[in-house]
């Protein structure tokens, strides 16, 4: 859709292209908020002014009106401030409010009274201290976005469903990970738990993993979780001994086979010249650092020919480490 004379003709026009917008983006702007056909420039120009001022780079400033160009109409003491002010309450570092709307600028388009407020009495609920809840939205801000009806209420109905019952135990939950809330239970959440008991997991496994790793259930099953199972089959570990590495280290399953779990397991074989059920024996053997633990721990061992057990070689920090082997 081309941009009409009476649109090159107003005063908003005349704004954006002092800002260093193009035809196109200005196009799409249009056709994403209504609202600009009617916008004033003084509207704009102390929005604009506002948002800078609180901390948003100018070089952002295009991509952040880009996103949500209705940011430009909002009336600036009645809704605008107010939202700022009230983010900014719940922020303890500076910068936290600007890299949230840098991040997600249509949280500005919410309203304090009708959104925000009742999403912080919806998480007190569960459990969560209010500033929790304000590094929650500040870390994901699309979190105001969401229904609690029809969104936040299926995450909560699904997390007791694993049998988290315990008082604000599902709050601990969406603090140590606010993005699970953005997954589909349908699509992600379940499919992930259904595949997690078919390897054979246990309830109890299940709460553990959801309490202490939850990032783990919301990654996908065929892009990410089976592969992983998978690989680890084919290095010959048995499904017993992969459940009890995932029970024990839960992240096994999500992290990268060709930057993580392959380096280390040749390094185990070929390098140190150990079997691989001592990684099952031990499976925090995959959350050290593989440079400045194992590789360096490792040469350190092979210079005096001392052989010890995976957990004497890398349970402890580097001082103890040397003076443990006398090093």
């Amino acid at each position: 859709m081309e941009i009409n004379n009476s649109r090159n003709s107003s005063s908003i026009m005349w704004f954006f292209k002092d800002k260093g917008f193009d035809d196109k983006s200005i196009n799409v702007m249009f056709k994403k908020c209504k609202r600009l056909e009617g916008a004033q420039r003084q509207r704009a120009l102390e929005n604009w002014d506002y948002l800078r001022n609180i901390g948003i780079q100018e070089r952002k400033l295009p991509s952040v009106v880009s996103k949500c160009p209705k940011i430009l109409t909002i009336h600036l003491d009645e809704k605008l401030i107010p939202m700022v002010q009230c983010l900014a309450t719940l922020g303890t570092k500076p910068r936290e409010v600007a890299s949230a709307i840098t991040k997600f600028p249509n949280i500005l388009s919410h309203s304090v009274e009708e959104k925000l407020c009742p999403l912080l009495a919806f998480f007190q609920a569960l459990g969560v201290p209010e500033k929790q809840v304000g590094k929650m939205i500040l870390l994901n801000p699309r979190i105001i976005s969401y229904s609690i009806e029809s969104k936040l209420s299926q995450i909560v109905d699904f997390l007791a469903s694993l049998g988290l019952s315990e008082e604000g135990m599902i709050g601990k939950v969406l603090m140590r990970n606010p993005y699970m809330v953005g997954y589909s239970v349908d699509k992600r959440l379940q499919p992930t738990l259904e595949f997690l008991k078919s390897i054979g997991l246990t309830e109890l496994n299940l709460q553990k993993v959801a309490v202490n790793f939850p990032e783990v259930l919301c990654r996908d099953v065929d892009k990410i979780l089976r592969p992983n199972f998978t690989y680890l089959r084919g290095c010959g570990f048995e499904g017993g001994q992969i459940v009890a590495m995932v029970t024990a280290y839960p992240l096994i399953l999500i992290k990268s086979i060709n930057n993580s779990l392959e380096p280390r397991i040749r390094f185990l074989v070929e390098v140190m010249g150990r079997r691989i059920e001592e990684a099952a024996d031990y499976p925090d053997f995959f959350r050290h650092g593989f440079k400045k633990r194992l590789e360096l721990r490792q040469k350190l061992l092979k210079r005096k020919n001392i052989h010890c057990s995976l957990s004497e070689m890398l349970d402890c920090n580097q001082k103890k480490f040397l003076m443990k082997f006398s090093l």
